[in-house]
């Protein structure tokens, strides 16, 4: 099902679809900051499966964590390093997603995590309401693997058809551009992809953070 988030009764129905869709370990499709994504309740094991199997990705590789508030790393981590604590409070809800090290005693089966999980918080109201109900979402590009990024959940509905139950269809993307990714595991904080908030404004906030690309 296909729901136009622009109407509020369809949004709200959309919204409930959807929440009771990953509740019951189904794949939905939502708005992000960036593009959209496709999202299964990140502790369901067979549906973070499922993911994998909808995108013809690799079931190793572990895909990033959407969450609906700040609050909610905290209960991810055995411990937040500074840095992460920080790049959260002046980003997020925003294009920047943080590498950390989860707790061990976390019940969820991603793939070869090696103990560390890339973690955000989309500033999108829709995928905002969906992850406050459901908790943390296994969340990645809802496309076929190669294929073009989705700006729309009818271009994801072309690629993923009835692996998904519920499209949440909220207009065009507003900034197709990638989130920035920064790994706080280490010593050193470092970007690992540049992306829609560049170096400049992260050292505004952890100024000893590097350039990790090369």
């Amino acid at each position: 099902m296909l729901y136009d988030c622009a109407t509020v009764a369809d949004r709200d129905r959309g919204i409930a679809a959807a929440v009771d869709a990953a509740k019951s370990g189904e794949l939905v499709v939502m708005p992000t900051d960036t593009v959209y994504g496709v999202g299964a309740d990140a502790f369901t094991p067979h549906a973070v499966t499922q993911l994998h199997h909808a995108r013809g990705s690799d079931r190793r590789v572990p895909p990033p964590v959407l969450v609906g508030s700040r609050h909610t790393l905290d209960g991810l981590v055995y411990s937040l390093p500074r840095a992460a604590r920080e790049l959260a409070d002046a980003f997020w809800p925003g294009a920047l997603t943080i590498i950390v090290e989860h707790s061990p005693s976390l019940q969820w089966d991603l793939g070869d995590t090696g103990g560390a999980v890339a973690v955000r918080m989309p500033l999108h109201p829709v995928a905002l309401e969906v992850l406050r109900e459901v908790g943390p979402m296994a969340v990645t590009t809802a496309n076929k693997l190669g294929s073009p990024a989705p700006l729309t959940a009818e271009e994801a509905r072309d690629q993923l058809e009835y692996a998904v139950r519920v499209y949440l269809e909220a207009g065009p993307a507003a900034d197709p551009a990638p989130s920035t990714i920064v790994d706080v595991t280490g010593d050193v904080p470092r970007v690992l992809r540049a992306g829609a908030i560049p170096l400049e404004k992260l050292r505004d906030v952890v100024p000893d953070i590097v350039d990790g690309q090369g």
